[in-house]
């Protein structure tokens, strides 16, 4: 099994993307001193306590940025093989995760690790060998997909 990488496919886009996102975690934690971890920040307006507006206004940039993008260049076709069950079992087991490892990659590889913090590498180390585990199990020992 070989990993190959598709460096065509990678475009000055993908960099100012990149860039955005780091600028964006620099702004967020130097200027209020928050974490930009997703799934905390998105939990975070789902519970009953008063919602801050840096919060809607995170989660309404990940939503309006790719129609953002639409209007500069096509976006992908986008394909969904997998059957709805289990499109919903992994959302659900990635909920789970993220619960129990007290936040999301965004928050851990992206955050944690920049500010060097221990448990964050931890965390982000189990991310990626679960993720390989589980697509070693689900392709090649099950043949799903």
């Amino acid at each position: 099994m070989s990993i190959q990488i598709d460096w065509q496919a990678f475009t000055p886009i993908s960099l100012v993307g990149g860039l955005m996102l780091g600028v964006a975690t620099v702004i967020l934690l130097l200027g209020i001193g928050r974490i930009a971890g997703i799934s905390g920040i998105f939990s975070s307006l789902l519970k009953p306590k008063r919602v801050e507006m840096w919060q809607v206004l995170f989660i309404l940039g990940l939503v309006i940025s790719p129609l953002l993008y639409g209007l500069v260049k096509p976006l992908p076709d986008i394909e969904i093989s997998s059957s709805l069950p289990l499109l919903i079992g992994a959302g659900l087991l990635v909920g789970f995760g993220t619960r129990l490892g007290s936040g999301c990659t965004s928050g851990h590889g992206i955050c944690g690790n920049a500010r060097l913090s221990p448990r964050s590498m931890a965390a982000t180390v189990t991310f990626m060998l679960f993720g390989i585990v589980t697509v070693y199990i689900v392709r090649h020992a099950l043949g799903l997909i």
